[in-house]
């Protein structure tokens, strides 16, 4: 289910056109023998493209921009994420990776002030300072102040196999061609 989730989200940020090739996690290569068993198992391919991925929390993004989204962690498939992956410059570091500043605003904006300093979170959004125990509960402060609801999201099928989802928090949605192709769209 873990490797699923993940595929199913690389697989939306495919455009309509995508490119099927080279997929790169974390600066290592994903092989076609594993894209192919991907692809038997699950039924999707995943676009060509160049993805970091946080196993300890579950964050990924494409490689030199901040965080797209949160799917399970704990897949052990992919190389350690490189701290430079996402072209931070803010000194502020969250389980080894240099955050950019589009993520240090969306945690100021959830939690008022953001330090600099390197940290950890782990999936159930405990966060704390490296070698220390939690502060703070990312997902409790997010939940008191309306901002997560796990779940929260509209949906509908069509009869060509196609369909759409958009997320109630965010308003980031995908339509899905039915055949292979997907589009994303976003508020």
């Amino acid at each position: 289910m873990k490797r699923l989730c993940l595929v199913f989200l690389l697989y939306l940020l495919a455009p309509a056109s995508a490119q099927y090739g080279p997929v790169v996690v974390n600066g290592s290569v994903v092989s076609p023998q594993v894209q192919n068993l991907i692809s038997q198992r699950y039924g999707v391919r995943l676009p060509s493209g160049r993805y970091w991925y946080d196993k300890y929390c579950g964050a990924w993004g494409l490689e030199g921009g901040g965080t797209q989204g949160f799917v399970e962690s704990g897949f052990n498939l992919y190389a350690p994420m490189p701290e430079g992956i996402s072209g931070g410059n803010t000194g502020v570091y969250i389980n080894g990776r240099h955050l950019p500043s589009s993520d240090v605003l969306a945690l100021k904006r959830l939690t008022g002030t953001v330090r600099q300093g390197r940290f950890w979170v782990d999936a159930q959004g405990n966060a704390g300072y490296i070698g220390g125990p939690a502060i703070i509960n990312l997902r409790q402060v997010a939940k008191s102040r309306g901002l997560y609801r796990r779940g929260a999201g509209v949906g509908q099928n069509y009869n060509n196999g196609g369909g759409s989802y958009r997320n109630s928090n965010t308003g980031i949605g995908v339509i899905t061609d039915g055949q292979g192709g997907a589009m994303v769209f976003t508020p």
